[in-house]
């Protein structure tokens, strides 16, 4: 028994290590191996797009972004805008209506979803309504840099390129301890991801900007998200997702740990198909470095929240076996000690807020573990009003 609880605790380890540290610093000293490999951009590409803004219950912000939209840095007569209303309840429908009335020399067209289902079937929906060539995803709460969607389609430069994903920057980093822990995971994250599309594909996207062929839209489930379910689709199929960090969408990061723990377990909703969502991604022969990319920055990650229980039992289980032992687990308990910590003492430390927030995603997966096996993950979500 003591050689299996060993191989629990070495695997279980390995796979918290890799994701967290292994994984960025090897994919890092493998982009160098290709740094002569740049992101292609062909300006001439102007294909028609549709803009697509999915709301549900936003009219603080909704006359904000509509105007921000049609301010983009795109051929008039090329560009289409397409507000997909998920059963929204309050004025957002009415506003969106105005507004197109105010502004009859755009294309803009409001959507109504009949029966709330959550983003993914709203954007479902209103795609069947696209005739453009293109089709540009945007959240309600995310304002678009002028020349993003240009920068998007610049990125399609073939047939190959399925899937073109945009950099969100926070704008509010300096607000709270919360946005500040977001802000240092979404610029480590975007180090990962240009270097990933740079090479070959991207694991995951971004829901405040993307784009796709609209003959190569799919329609996923509605518990899926865009964000986690395009790349990996479209790299199974032979094509690549690649990011393009000039596309910026402006948004605002949750600045109270109640919103930024919704966000976490709203995200964790399909946790467990996400940890091997086909097994095909890991026929290494075939998809060559995406299969290695999505075992460290998506396997190992979606991973972490078994990992850390099992890494601290087996220790537990093997704590007599030798003084390592007891060191590892001394610095098991004095980590989970020091994210408490931070918890009591409300302390602004960067490094204890660091760890708080890094046991809350662990904590936020347990949680999105829980809803799956209880039957209460859903597709939809209340926002949180931190962002807005």
């Amino acid at each position: 028994m003591e050689l299996f609880y060993k191989v629990l605790f070495y695997l279980s380890g390995f796979i918290i290590v890799w994701a967290m540290v292994g994984y960025p610093v090897s994919l890092k000293l493998i982009g160098r191996m290709y740094s002569n490999r740049k992101l292609e951009k062909t300006y001439s590409h102007q294909p028609t797009v549709t803009v697509m803004v999915v709301a549900h219950n936003e009219e603080k912000i909704i006359l904000e972004k509509l105007n921000n939209i049609i301010e983009l840095n795109y051929p008039k007569e090329k560009m289409e805008f397409l507000i997909a209303s998920d059963n929204s309840t309050d004025r957002t429908n009415e506003i969106v209506r105005n507004f197109i009335k105010v502004h009859q020399e755009r294309n803009i067209r409001l959507y109504e979803v009949k029966a709330r289902k959550g983003k993914t079937n709203a954007q479902n929906e209103a795609q069947k309504t696209v005739t453009t060539e293109y089709l540009a995803m945007t959240d309600a709460n995310s304002i678009l840099e002028k020349d993003s969607v240009k920068e998007l389609m610049a990125s399609f430069t073939s047939e190959e390129i399925a899937y073109v994903s945009g950099r969100l920057a926070i704008v509010n980093q300096e607000s709270s301890d919360v946005s500040k822990a977001e802000t240092s995971y979404w610029d480590s994250d975007m180090v990962i991801r240009e270097i990933e599309g740079r090479i070959q594909n991207i694991t995951a996207g971004n829901g405040a900007l993307y784009a796709c062929r609209t003959s190569e839209y799919y329609d996923f489930d509605p518990i899926q998200s865009h964000d986690s379910a395009m790349p990996p689709f479209y790299a199974l199929q032979g094509k690549r997702a690649i990011a393009n960090h000039e596309a910026i969408a402006y948004e605002k990061a949750a600045e109270i740990i109640d919103d930024e723990f919704s966000r976490k377990v709203r995200m964790n909703r399909i946790i467990l198909k996400q940890i091997l969502p086909d097994k095909r991604i890991f026929n290494i022969f075939k998809y060559k470095w995406f299969s290695y990319f999505y075992f460290g920055h998506r396997t190992c990650r979606y991973l972490l929240w078994i990992s850390h229980l099992i890494v601290l039992i087996s220790n537990l289980l093997l704590v007599t076996d030798s003084v390592f032992y007891i060191f590892t687990l001394i610095s098991q308990l004095l980590f989970y000690l020091l994210a408490l910590l931070r918890v009591v003492s409300n302390s602004n430390n960067k490094i204890l807020t660091l760890i708080y927030y890094y046991c809350i995603t662990v904590i936020a997966q347990w949680v999105g573990v829980y809803n799956i096996m209880t039957g209460k993950a859903k597709p939809f979500w209340e926002k949180a009003e931190s962002t807005r």
